[in-house]
């Protein structure tokens, strides 16, 4: 059974259930899911994962949250190199800058990106959660 973590922050509730459909469709897939927040997760766990979602909205000029996510995430960032990661969130104005800088730090770090990013405007709907649900799937 491979071993799947769901990293997230949420301000308003809209990151949060994007992590709960990946969370879903890792499960669905046969995957133990473990679910954390930035402060609960750090370069020590990454080696216990197979798969790893990090999902965090944009925030003020398209950028990852500043205190919390964006520091534990440049921390696991040296840690990636060969694991399977997938990038979510949301985002309520720009045109998804933040996902495409986070997506190229990942590659510059090694990390075998399983999908696109999945960006929800707002509230995430049905093909936002169905693609963090194929994400969940394509992580497990």
């Amino acid at each position: 059974m491979s071993k799947v973590a769901v990293v997230y922050w949420s301000g308003t509730g809209n990151t949060q259930i994007m992590a709960d459909a990946v969370a879903e469709g890792a499960k669905a897939a046969g995957a133990e899911v473990s679910v954390f927040g930035p402060a609960e997760f750090g370069k020590d766990k990454v080696a216990e994962f197979d798969g790893i979602a990090f999902g965090c909205p944009a925030m003020g000029a398209e950028v990852l949250e500043e205190m919390e996510y964006e520091p534990m995430f440049a921390d696991v960032e040296t840690a990636l190199s060969g694991k399977k990661v997938g990038l979510f969130g949301s985002y309520g104005w720009g045109d998804g800058q933040w996902m495409r800088d986070w997506e190229e730090r990942c590659n510059a770090a090694g990390a075998r990106l399983v999908a696109e990013g999945v960006m929800a405007n707002y509230a995430p709907d049905g093909e936002a959660l169905d693609g963090c649900k194929s994400m969940g799937r394509a992580l497990a």
